[in-house]
């Protein structure tokens, strides 16, 4: 009987020392310590950050073969490698947490540790065998983790708008379709919580629809910026690893295998130093966050009721509201919404803190950036999708109690102004205010108007549209 006992690890070493490995694991011996050494939030790296990562992995395989630096047979086992990591595969094998110290140092070893051991696979090596593919000396060709890991982020983050932009585009849409549905409808404008003047409800969705429309402009904005990369840069902006094929042809080939037009930094120490392109990123979800929150605060307010509140519109009823109080349904999808934006807002300032915090000719803290970044795109994206089929779309206009409140109000005294006075008309408000007769009838009672002047004055096109020139 055989008692030979079937080991089940394979000893890694590193500058630190050796370190037991299991054999079937594809990450090496700089994953695990990175892994070990960062157990903070529990949440891996982003999927689209590890398909990114394998991206530029695969583009610097390509050139640095065609520069002749890295032989044929190795350059394809690495970039079939690649290849399967942004199908989708191996990405339980990339262990380090989203969060973690070493400048992103530790995500990019994952990554190199990863495609080697899967390439000696391909190969017909045995995984740890790195005599035949080194993560450093064959994968990492050329680059370094400060131009590998920002320029993986960009194209993380790029993906990652691609899914929310439209989803911003659809809210436009729906927002504008509301605004036509309900532009005949007229109702009582507040400004301060108090009756202002009449308006229509159409008028208040298009201004909805105007400032998501902004929103969009300033994400296609910094999304376009992001295309480019200090991809040659290597560690601090001199390509001290590269060479000139590599430095020349490394964007070409990230484009061609992203699909995407990047371009090199015109200042490889300005692109591997400074991170205010994160800045911008977050400064357009915060805007975006802030005008989806006012949003769904009206859509609170308005909803309010159904029977002691404003009532003006009906949300669609998406589950039940207490535990306690048969009946009542409560306006969730705007609420979550809302908490959405309070994230991101706060991660703004988490990114905006990481990114001044760098020091010198690098930052340190692009991992924090990248897992608050992806969070807050990937939540708003929910959220907007959500607010759409759960919300917008199904937003009804209670015309008659907008009706009632419009005439119930004293707001529509202000349209008087122009023909009897700011002190008249402050009277009769306050009349109106005290006995409950409309100003109507106020007015009529004082000869002040007749009642053909006072149909025409009041009519709701002339009191919600902004006079213009014949």
């Amino acid at each position: 009987m055989d008692n030979t006992e079937v080991k089940n690890t394979r000893i890694e070493s590193d500058s630190v020392g050796e370190k037991e490995i299991d054999i079937n694991a594809y990450y090496g011996v700089q994953s695990l310590r990175g892994a070990e050494n960062f157990p903070i939030t529990g949440v891996m790296m982003h999927s689209e950050l590890i398909k990114a990562l394998a991206m530029l992995k695969k583009a610097a395989a390509m050139t640095n073969r065609d520069s002749g630096r890295l032989e044929d047979d190795k350059a394809e086992a690495i970039i079939k490698a690649c290849d399967e990591i942004i199908e989708g595969k191996l990405h339980s094998e990339f262990i380090v947490d989203a969060i973690q110290g070493g400048a992103g140092t530790s995500a990019n070893m994952n990554a190199n540790e990863v495609i080697a051991n899967r390439a000696i696979e391909i190969l017909g090596g045995k995984k740890g065998d790195y005599s035949i593919v080194h993560p450093n000396d064959h994968v990492n060709m050329a680059q370094s983790t400060n131009d590998i890991y920002p320029s993986a982020g960009k194209i993380a983050t790029v993906t990652l708008l691609e899914k929310l932009i439209p989803e911003e585009k659809r809210l436009l849409d729906a927002l504008l379709a509301k605004s036509e549905e309900f532009d005949d409808v007229l109702k009582m404008g507040r400004t301060q919580l108090q009756d202002a003047v009449p308006m229509r409800l159409g008028q208040e969705f298009h201004a909805y629809a105007s400032a998501v429309r902004r929103d969009i402009e300033r994400l296609k904005t910094a999304k376009l910026n992001l295309h480019t990369l200090n991809m040659g840069a290597t560690a601090i902006g001199t390509a001290i690893d590269g060479d000139p094929y590599y430095l020349t042809y490394i964007c070409y080939n990230v484009s061609r295998v992203c699909g995407e037009n990047y371009s090199q930094c015109s200042d490889l120490f300005d692109g591997t130093s400074n991170l205010d392109i994160y800045v911008q990123v977050s400064s357009a979800l915060k805007a975006a966050a802030v005008n989806l929150s006012k949003i769904c605060n009206d859509l609170r307010l308005m909803s309010s009721g159904p029977k002691t509140g404003l009532a003006e519109i009906t949300l669609p009823a998406k589950q039940n509201g207490s535990s306690i109080m048969p009946g009542k349904i409560n306006p969730v999808i705007p609420e979550v919404v809302s908490q959405v934006a309070f994230r991101v807002i706060g991660s703004d300032m988490t990114i905006t803190m990481a990114a001044e915090a760098g020091q010198l000719e690098l930052n340190a803290f692009e991992p924090v950036i990248f897992y608050s970044l992806f969070e807050g795109i990937q939540a708003l994206t929910q959220a907007i999708k959500t607010l759409i089929d759960n919300c917008i779309t199904g937003i009804i206009a209670n015309r008659e109690r907008c009706e009632y409140l419009l005439h119930k109000s004293v707001g529509i005294a202000t349209a008087l102004k122009p023909y009897i006075g700011y002190k008249m008309s402050a009277a009769i408000a306050k009349e109106s205010l005290k006995t409950g007769v409309p100003v109507k009838d106020i007015v009529i009672r004082e000869g002040l108007m007749s009642e053909e002047e006072l149909e025409k004055i009041l009519e709701p096109k002339n009191m919600t549209n902004p006079k213009k020139l014949d």
